[in-house]
């Protein structure tokens, strides 16, 4: 048992993290030989016929929505005299070359004026009254404060960073500064985040996971270990038209007590990992556990990269054939996942259950490879249940994609200020998350709405500004001219 702990951290540190069975990866290898074959076999016919001039590889054109900035090169003598012989010239045309060019991020600075008026005849004063500011006497603007959120948790650009770039630039804004903006961003967008949780709780299921987060400990020199947990709901893969959501959490620990609150009114289908903590979420008949066939074939993918047998090579091809279906039925609608699975993933779940079975009977009881099938069979009607609702998803990695992002930032800021700054945190990615996930670019979002909500935005209209009902300025001034 120690030796096969000590292989997989040694896996874990310094091996791929692909999980592709050699058979999968002899398979790409073997297309890559037929394929390479054939283009030589290509070039061999081709040098029979009469040999053509190579071709430049085309490249794609860059996008048009970028400005151009047109250079024109005359020639040296000018566009008047020939230089062979004197003679006047004429255009005939142009050859245009376009090349992507980058300009440094431009600061400027806003001047808000207000002229003031006085009557002739009542010496009353008249004035537009200011614009709201995102933070009284501050001076940062909406955008500003958007752009600082969005590169430390979406670019992963930690604050320190920040201000060394924008002193680089001749702008001295210390880190506390910075974090206070973060702080105000996360505070104008709590409505938000309110509505994306009431709206993600409404949900007939729900895709659960956490990872830690380091929290420095105040007084003691040390970090403590918070976490993060992500609740996500995205139907689209069964064909439906609800919009995607996440919203995310920070706690002190791991309790079971966390994710049992935070979901105290939610019913329908839990799908995460098997952590115990959920447990007190399925006591009852209003949440039903959805386990994940990700987690059960890593168990079993450990063992065989420990030590490959011909029992751990078919049951990772066995769930493979499943993953296989689920690939071609992706997209479609929850009815037709469902016969799909019931004609065709059945059966190989059925065969499945009958080998797990012979190889306990035949296995050491204390076993790692005992102990990674019974991580399946001990949960089995949770593993099948996707097999009878086509809107349920084969694995949970719906929420582990919902908490990369988190997982590479920390690589960066390593750790979170304080718990305050850890619900900071949440908040924030809750936004930006959900803003990616229904096609927006987080930072335009995030300045328009913070700037609406500054302005008194009415309370009953919060859905308005939610992100998959969010209309640009500019679409806004669209829809009004049609």
């Amino acid at each position: 048992m120690l030796r096969a702990q000590l292989a997989r951290l040694r896996r874990m540190t310094f091996g791929t993290s692909s999980e592709r069975l050699a058979s999968e990866i002899e398979q790409l290898e073997l297309a890559l030989e037929e394929y390479e074959a054939d283009a030589a076999s290509t070039d061999t016919r081709g040098s029979d016929s009469v040999a053509r001039p190579e071709r430049p590889t085309p490249v794609r054109a860059l996008p048009p929505h970028l400005p151009r900035d047109e250079v024109v090169y005359e020639p040296a003598t000018g566009t008047c005299a020939c230089p062979s012989c004197g003679g006047t010239l004429r255009q005939l045309g142009a050859d245009t070359d376009e090349m992507l060019d980058v300009v440094p991020i431009s600061w400027r600075v806003v001047r808000n004026i207000r002229p003031k008026y006085s009557c002739r005849v009542c010496e009353a004063i008249v004035q537009a009254p200011a614009p709201p500011k995102p933070i009284a006497r501050g001076k940062a603007t909406f955008g500003t404060l958007a752009h600082v959120v969005v590169a430390k948790f979406d670019h992963h650009l930690p604050l320190y960073r920040q201000a060394e770039m924008m002193a680089a630039q001749g702008i001295e804004i210390d880190r506390s500064t910075l974090a206070g903006w973060a702080g105000q961003a996360a505070h104008l967008l709590d409505p938000i985040v309110t509505r994306i949780r009431e709206e993600g709780l409404k949900a007939a299921k729900i895709h659960a996971d956490d990872t830690p987060v380091k929290v420095l400990a105040p007084g003691s020199g040390k970090t403590a270990t918070g976490r993060l947990w992500a609740y996500v709901v995205d139907d689209r893969a069964s064909g439906a038209a609800t919009p995607p959501l996440v919203w995310y959490r920070f706690t002190p620990n791991r309790a079971g007590i966390h994710p049992k609150r935070e979901l105290a009114t939610f019913t329908g289908f839990l799908q995460a990992d098997a952590y115990a903590g959920f447990n007190g979420i399925y006591t009852g008949n209003s949440v039903f556990e959805v386990a994940c066939w990700a987690h059960f074939r890593r168990e079993l993918f450990e063992r065989h990269k420990q030590q490959p047998t011909a029992l751990t090579t078919d049951l990772l091809e066995r769930i493979g054939q499943l993953y296989a279906i689920e690939a071609e039925i992706r997209g479609q609608p929850a009815d037709v996942r469902r016969t799909t699975r019931q004609a065709r993933s059945r059966p190989l779940i059925t065969a499945l259950r009958v080998a797990l079975d012979d190889a306990l009977r035949k296995l050491a009881p204390k076993s790692l490879m005992t102990k990674a099938i019974r991580y399946g069979t001990k949960r089995w009607d949770a593993f099948t249940r996707f097999l009878d609702d086509g809107r349920l998803e084969i694995d949970n990695n719906i929420a582990e994609r919902a908490i990369r992002p988190i997982a590479i930032g920390r690589k960066n800021w390593l750790f979170a200020g304080s718990e305050a700054g850890g619900t900071r945190a949440a908040a924030i990615y809750s936004v930006i998350e959900t803003a990616k996930m229904n096609g927006l670019e987080p930072q335009a979002y995030i300045a328009d709405v913070i700037a609406r909500i500054a302005a008194d935005w009415p309370a009953a209209r919060w859905d308005e500004l939610l992100p998959w009902n969010w209309q640009s300025p500019n679409d806004q001034m669209l829809a009004k001219a049609a």
